[in-house]
Order: C-alpha cells, then sequence, then structure tokens
C-alpha cells in the first residue's frame, strides 16, 4: 500500500461530539467516517482492521468445526411473533412493510431465522450435534448512538448457534466455544475476562457468560472478587449471605413521624441523624403492566433484572408518579411495606433480617419509625433483590468484590429449547419419539472490538495495533520524497516486504518528516523503518511504535526482524 495513492484522511482535531478516545482516534487517523448517528463507513484502513478480526474469528469457529452461513437481514415478523420476542424487544427493533404491506423486522439477531432453518432442514438425531454461524450486519434502533462503534444502530456481529440433542452435547459444545472466544480476543490483543451475566431479551434455560474488554469507558460494571476467582456483571453478581441470628429485643409499635420534603435517604438521613442502613427503600414498579414493590435496606440500589427473573416477566419499568400515587396514596418517596396493598410485595433479604427500621407512611411528608417485617407486613417473595456493592464478600467465599467497567464483546448463552419448541426444530431420536434440539447462541460484536482494542492500545500520539489485526506491520517512511537514494531504498524495502507476504504501507507523499511521523503516530502501525540521511548506506531507523528507542541497523536487518516476526 502506498499512502499517495490511499484514502487516509486523518485529522489534526476530533470532531466535537466524540467522547471516547477510540471515537477520537478512529475519527482522527481516517479509519471510519459518521453517515447518521449510530451508522458508520468503514475506510480503506479501517476495513483492513475489520477485515482481520473477522479472518480470526472464522479461524476459531471453523477451528471447532462450525460452518459458516449467510441468513438473510431482512427477517418476517411473523418468525419473531411465534417466538414471542416481537413486542418484548422494543423500539430497539427496526419494523418496515413492504409494498404489499406485509412486515419485516431489519435483523438485531437471527435466533428465529436460524431456528426455522434447521425446522426444515434438520429432521433425524444422526443429523445432530450441528453449529452453524454467520458474519452479518446487524441493526438495532439505539435510543441513544454514543461512543462511535461501541453503540451503534448498525454494526457487525459473528452469531453463531448450536443444535444438539442433549444438555450434555450443549455442554461439549458451550465449553468448545467459550474457550475459542478466549483464543480469539487473546490473539486480537484485548485485556478481557468472561463474567456470569443475564440472559436478558435473548433469553434461555441456562448458564450464560459475556466477555468484557476492561476500560474506562466500558458501559458495564463487572463484579470480580479478590482473588480473581469470582467474576460476573453487575446485573448478575451474587454475595455471601449468612442469616443473621434472630434478635430478641422488642420493638415498640409503629410511629408515625412528620418528614416534610424529605423524600430522598440523604434528606431521611438528616432529618433522624442516622446512617441509611436503618431505612427501608421501598420502589414501585411495573411488571409487563402489573404493580409491584421491591424493598431494600436505604443503604442499597434495587436489581430490576432479579426482580424481573424472580416474577418471571419480561419488561420491568418504574412507576411514574402518577402511578405511585394511585397505589400508595402519597407522592414519590413516601411509600412503605406496612400496610401497602394490591402490588406483589418482593423483600430483600437483608431488609427481612432487619430487628426494624424506617419505611414510608404512604402518606405525604410522613414516614413510621419502628417498622418490623413480619409483624407490620409479609413479604409475597423474599430474596436477593439489590446490587452487589464494593466491599461485599463474594458468594464463592473468594473474598471481597472490587468493581470494573467492561465492553462487552462477547456473549454466550444455552437456550436450550426456548426457540425450537416454539418454532418446530425438532428431531426423531434414536426410538423414533419427537424431541425438541437443545440449543445455544453465541455473539461476538467484532466491529465493537475495533473500538474496544483502541481503548486499551493507545497513548497520547495515536493508536498502537496489536500486529495480528493492525491494518499493516511496518510503516515505511522515507524522510524526503525528493531524495533518490531514499525513496529508492524505500521503495526496495516495499518489494521485498510485498514478496514475502508481509502488509507493509509506504507513505512515498511529498510531505515534510514532521507531518509524517505526526500521522504515523496517529496511525499505530507495530512497526516503523524511516529511511533516512543513512540511505546511500543501506542504513535505517528501526522502531516500535509502542516503544521510544530507536536503532539504527541495515535494511536488510530492519526487514528480518520483520520476517522472522
Amino acid at each position: 500500500m502506498k499512502q499517495s495513492q490511499m484514502l487516509i484522511p486523518t485529522l489534526r482535531e476530533a470532531p466535537a461530539d466524540a467522547e471516547a478516545v477510540s471515537h477520537k482516534l478512529m475519527l482522527r487517523a481516517g479509519l471510519i467516517r459518521q453517515l447518521a448517528s449510530g451508522v458508520y463507513t468503514y475506510l480503506p484502513l479501517g476495513f483492513r482492521v475489520l477485515k482481520k478480526v473477522q479472518e480470526i474469528v472464522r479461524e476459531e469457529m471453523d477451528r471447532i468445526g462450525a460452518q459458516e452461513l449467510l441468513l438473510p437481514a431482512m427477517q418476517p415478523a411473523e418468525l419473531w411473533r411465534e417466538s414471542g420476542r416481537y413486542d418484548v424487544y422494543g423500539p430497539e427493533l427496526i419494523r418496515l412493510k413492504d409494498r404489499h404491506d406485509r412486515e419485516f423486522a431489519l435483523g438485531p439477531t437471527h435466533e428465529e431465522v436460524i431456528t426455522s432453518l434447521v425446522a426444515g432442514e434438520i429432521s433425524s438425531y444422526r443429523q445432530l450435534p450441528v453449529t452453524l454461524y454467520q458474519i452479518q450486519t446487524k441493526y438495532r434502533d439505539e435510543r441513544r448512538p454514543r461512543f462511535g462503534l461501541l453503540r451503534g444502530r448498525e454494526f457487525l456481529m459473528k452469531d453463531a448457534y448450536s443444535f444438539g440433542r442433549s444438555w450434555d452435547e450443549l455442554d461439549v459444545t458451550y465449553r468448545a466455544m467459550y474457550e475459542a472466544y478466549s483464543r480469539i480476543f487473546t490473539r486480537v490483543g484485548l485485556n478481557f475476562r468472561a463474567v456470569q451475566a443475564d440472559a436478558g431479551a435473548i433469553g434461555g434455560e441456562g448458564e450464560t457468560h459475556e466477555f468484557m474488554a476492561l476500560a474506562d469507558i466500558g458501559e458495564d460494571t463487572i463484579v470480580v472478587s479478590e482473588n480473581g476467582t469470582y467474576a460476573a456483571n453487575l446485573e448478575k453478581a451474587e454475595t455471601l449471605w449468612e442469616e443473621p441470628a434472630a434478635s430478641d429485643a422488642e420493638v415498640p409499635p409503629m410511629n408515625r413521624v412528620h418528614t416534610p420534603n424529605a423524600h430522598t435517604i440523604d434528606q431521611l438521613c438528616a432529618h433522624f441523624g442516622l446512617e441509611a442502613s436503618a431505612f427501608m427503600k421501598t420502589l414501585l414498579y411495573l411488571i409487563d403492566g402489573q404493580p409491584a414493590a421491591v424493598v431494600v435496606r436505604g443503604d442499597r440500589e434495587a436489581n430490576e433484572t432479579k426482580v424481573l427473573n424472580a416474577l418471571g416477566g419480561e419488561i420491568i419499568e418504574l412507576a411514574d408518579g402518577a402511578v405511585v400515587e394511585r397505589l400508595t396514596g402519597a407522592a414519590v418517596g413516601f411509600a412503605g411495606p406496612a400496610g401497602l396493598s394490591g402490588v406483589k410485595l418482593l423483600v430483600d433479604r437483608e431488609v427481612q433480617a432487619m430487628t426494624s427500621g424506617i419505611a414510608g407512611a404512604n402518606e405525604t411528608d410522613y414516614h413510621t419509625e419502628n417498622v418490623k417485617p413480619g409483624r407490620d407486613f409479609e413479604a409475597d417473595l423474599v430474596g436477593d433483590f439489590r446490587n452487589a456493592a464494593e466491599g461485599d464478600l463474594s458468594p464463592d467465599g473468594s473474598g471481597p468484590l472490587k468493581f470494573y467497567r467492561g465492553i462487552e464483546v462477547g456473549h454466550v448463552f444455552k437456550l436450550g429449547t426456548k426457540y425450537s419448541e416454539k418454532l418446530g426444530a425438532d428431531y426423531l431420536d434414536e426410538s423414533g419419539r419427537r424431541q425438541p434440539a437443545i440449543m445455544g447462541c453465541y455473539g461476538i460484536g467484532v466491529s465493537r472490538i475495533l473500538s474496544a482494542v483502541v481503548e486499551q492500545h493507545h497513548d497520547a500520539n495515536g493508536i498502537l495495533w496489536p500486529p495480528e489485526i493492525a491494518p499493516a506491520l511496518v510503516h515505511i517512511i522515507p524522510a524526503s520524497a525528493k531524495d533518490e537514494a531514499q525513496m529508492k531504498l524505500a521503495n526496495d524495502l516495499y518489494r521485498r516486504f510485498a514478496d514475502a507476504g508481509i502488509d507493509a504501507l509506504l507513505d512515498d507523499r511529498d510531505e515534510r518528516a514532521g507531518v509524517k511521523f505526526k500521522d504515523a503516530d496517529l496511525l499505530g502501525l507495530p512497526y516503523r523503518i524511516v529511511v533516512g540521511r543513512e540511505a546511500a548506506e543501506g542504513r535505517v531507523e528501526f522502531k516500535s511504535r509502542a516503544e521510544a528507542d530507536k536503532e539504527t541497523v541495515s535494511a536488510d536487518e530492519a526487514f528480518d526482524r520483520i520476517k522472522n516476526m
């Protein structure tokens, strides 16, 4: 690749609306350009990186026996209705109609389509197990696209789906896929963690793991034990729980207290002169349209995923002021479990274990002291309904929990029969009985990997690409395009690399050396060969992009070093 002939429109400054470091650097390096909010064009160097990531993904998928195919991006809405996800997926599903008024959706994922395909093509146990995958553009109408490729409305994804005869077969495939993902993310240069996760809108009946690239910009919180043996995302994270000994202390009757304008925990702490843990915080939700109340300690945050899973629901939303007033007779901030009726009452186990506490009185500007669980209110469900907090003990006893930020780059699910039963993907077993296939699904955000890598691999001057996915391995820079000796040696090196099958970028532009070096830092190719004043003697300057040190070596030695890598 000769730089004078390539579209590499570098920028000295990033657009003002670019927030994440990766977004800024990928725009400045001329790798991507925005067409619309959350929709990006990959320019030549960016597309080269994208293709290299795809090659790694294909190699590792093929290595474990997965077969590549390509499914339609435009999916009939009837399939989504059959699976029950058409309404559940919500406004992120991009819906459209054709000229005959038939409804379609642009695929955000392909469980329905692949299951429908297998239902029509596989009928016998002899055809199983099988794993199929594709690398394809996906579409989601994100409410707030941001951070460049990290949260877009159009993105490239690898999605794989396994079909087997038993849970044991699924376990084998799941483990093989888990290990393949670990190899993929290692090869692309990511510092990542695999964490226990919640299945979310994909659903399923078994375990699921997310692969998280550690990064401060990450929108997910990763909870990890001190020695690293326990890891989960915040939605899924549990804590060590030991039932406290029951107290024999007598609790006085409930006492109504005037608390004007004290409707937050901080305000209540100031009003009563107590710590937040002395309060019972009652939150009102609508679960699939039905009201539910969740009670957690005042110093805790409710975990909506745990609440949703406990009730077997699909959609959870915090009740607005009008709903709260209808259910409690009070303004927001004064709800309490005692005397609350007409709602499902979920009480966190920490609250249930309290001797007593202060809670809302279900009356505006009033709270109640001496509220005792079991005496003054009865829970419909008692369980773990709160977020883990830093310092909590991990459930496996491996020490206190620490929090990190992460970017989700992959997710593996054990689906079971969630889709196969609804969409008719069954087979005849050895006894001639019809059985639903046991499914798994496995996704990787291929385009998202680019941003995750840049978030982890950059410095103040630009990107530092890991060698295996760099747009080229070596950047050849003649200091002066007007110097015949320099250009001859630079072109000779360029041809030798091409003949050896090594990607090289030759900066043959008639630009000042300083401009070339700044662009080279920004583009971040792993190795740099500068052809300068010693070109006539066949000597060049060799350096790694990640290191400050430079060496003057012969052109032959520089070539051999790269070739041997």
